[in-house]
């Protein structure tokens, strides 16, 4: 009786921490489909801690970022299931196994401020990382060596055919994400959101504590002082460093800036608070950009024009790049200067366009959904696209959840009836034997 009653405890602590790994690398694989770029993204602020980005064409990292989308939601998929027990649970410890090591490191050495495991979702620091990825690895240890303790969902006949819909199903969900923008958006800068108020700061937060620091120079000889201790004017000043003391509050947007190319004056405030409808055309980097669709720019731009809207292209590339873009385009608007990570962050798309109105974001469009002459029909005060867009994103996962689990559930229905006709007719056949 002890024997048996420690076997079942030993079987629903292995089935737990296999359910638990499960909804990990489920959740991680799909937050990352629904936002295949900002995965490659991360990807390639790794490869640049690491000296190594040069190596690796962009191409090559987005092709990376869904792949690693995609095996972290099949090996969540497999383990919850109980399909492969064998090999999905040898792939999801040797995938531990490098990841912890990896994320210590980041820990120790924060050559990136996060890891990007769950992207923009759930953002960790790298310590926390660390200390989830410890616990990941025991369970992962754990149902690995006892994985024939692991309950099955379905049979062996039927397995394949899960594996298979759940695996059109993620590169779906990524082949939509990338031809449109993330269903769900994770980032400050999403429909709805002021932009001027995500950047206040409220009366009452407790401010970032910095620390300044001074190198001098003597003779050959560089030092480090502060203001408590700066020596006399002997030394030549070499430059500061400012060092973040104590974190305070730090707004959802904090980093948004739009100046003018030539002059670099600041126009953020003008821009934000232009109570009319105003277009931004994202161009982060122009000659990465895709001009399939430059065409329609140009004629949403003298759309924009003839009704008096706003109208300013940002991007973060040089001036002989904007001049290149012109050329090749006979693009007419002006560009205006905003930082790169800033860009990336407002929209998934290279090039993308929002409207805002009062610094509110009411919509946004990918370069393959932009509005063409049959939606720009009238004026925007009169049209549905001058409102806000509707977001809810409990709708959007109930949907996607929906999509994925009903034809599973399907599945395990045809799978459960053929099992037990399959028994009935075992049984049959042991009778006549018998």
């Amino acid at each position: 009786m002890k024997v048996q009653n420690k076997h079942n405890i030993l079987k629903a602590f292995v089935n737990a921490s296999r359910f638990v790994l499960a909804a990990v690398f489920v959740f991680s694989g799909f937050v990352k489909a629904v936002d295949p770029l900002g995965t490659q993204y991360k990807i390639l602020d790794y490869l640049t801690a690491f000296g190594v980005s040069s190596y690796f064409p962009h191409s090559i990292v987005l092709l990376i970022s869904v792949v690693l989308s995609s095996i972290e939601f099949l090996l969540g998929v497999s383990l919850f299931f109980g399909i492969k027990r064998t090999i999905s649970s040898t792939f999801i410890l040797a995938y531990m196994m490098v990841m912890t090591p990896l994320t210590l490191y980041l820990a120790l050495f924060n050559p990136v401020s996060d890891c990007g495991c769950f992207g923009d979702a759930l953002r960790l620091t790298n310590w926390q990382t660390f200390i989830k990825n410890v616990v990941l690895l025991v369970a992962s240890y754990l149902v690995f060596v006892y994985r024939k303790q692991i309950i099955r969902f379905v049979s062996v006949k039927t397995e394949w055919l899960v594996l298979l819909y759940s695996a059109l199903f993620i590169i779906g969900l990524v082949g939509y994400c990338l031809d449109d923008l993330p269903i769900i958006d994770f980032r400050p800068y999403r429909i709805g959101v002021n932009i001027k108020k995500a950047m206040s700061i409220p009366v009452n937060a407790e401010p970032s504590v910095y620390k300044s620091k001074f190198i001098l120079e003597k003779n050959g000889l560089r030092k480090e002082y502060t203001l408590d201790n700066y020596p006399d004017s002997t030394w030549t000043f070499v430059e500061t460093k400012t060092v973040l003391k104590k974190q305070g509050y730090v707004p959802p947007i904090h980093d948004f800036s739009i100046s003018e190319l030539n002059t670099g004056k600041d126009i953020t405030d003008s821009v934000l608070s232009n109570t009319g409808y105003v277009f931004l055309l994202v161009v982060h980097r122009i000659e990465e950009a895709s001009d399939s669709y430059i065409d329609l720019i140009n004629e949403i731009y003298d759309y924009s024009v003839e009704n008096g809207y706003g109208f300013y292209a940002l991007t973060s590339s040089s001036k002989k790049q904007i001049e290149k873009w012109k050329d090749r385009t006979g693009a007419e608007y002006d560009f205006y200067l905003t930082d790169d990570i800033t860009l990336k962050t407002m929209i998934r798309s290279n090039p993308g366009l929002l409207l805002i109105k009062n610094g509110t974001i009411l919509n946004k469009w990918s370069d393959t959904h932009l509005p063409d002459e049959y939606t720009l029909t009238n004026k925007l005060e009169k049209l549905d696209i001058g409102k806000q867009r509707s977001v809810n994103d409990v709708y959007t996962v109930n949907k996607a959840v929906f999509w994925f689990f009903v034809p599973l559930v399907i599945v395990l229905g045809l799978d459960i009836i053929l099992v037990r006709r399959q028994n009935k007719r075992n049984k049959k056949k042991s009778n006549k034997i018998l």
